[in-house]
């Protein structure tokens, strides 16, 4: 399981997610391994930012890459994702109690 501990990990992951392209990729990858040729493809995508894009989502550690020959295929981190709704919960204001009145 991957655990964020810092606020500023935290926020490195959202903003990962701050860029329409980047949430693209990451909807496309949640079929599983995906080649960055088909990526380009899908998403009309000249190469160097198609590029820039799935480094920023790697270096955050949401995908994954592997090679094989001439071809990089990237997955998703399924407890990167996980992460985040756990940050979102953390971030959810706690439900108000009112006080408990004495003779009540």
């Amino acid at each position: 399981m991957v655990t964020t501990t810092t606020p500023v990990e935290t926020a490195r992951l959202f903003q990962a997610l701050s860029d329409p392209t980047r949430l693209d990729i990451l909807a496309r990858l949640r079929g599983g391994e995906r080649c960055v040729c088909d990526l380009q493809g899908d998403l009309d995508a000249a190469q160097s930012r198609l590029s820039f894009h799935l480094r920023v989502l790697r270096d955050a550690g949401l995908v994954t890459d592997r090679k094989e020959g001439r071809w990089v295929y990237y997955t998703a981190v399924p407890g990167r994702i996980e992460e985040l709704e756990r940050a979102l919960a953390r971030l959810k204001p706690k439900p108000r109690q009112l006080p408990v009145m004495a003779g009540c």
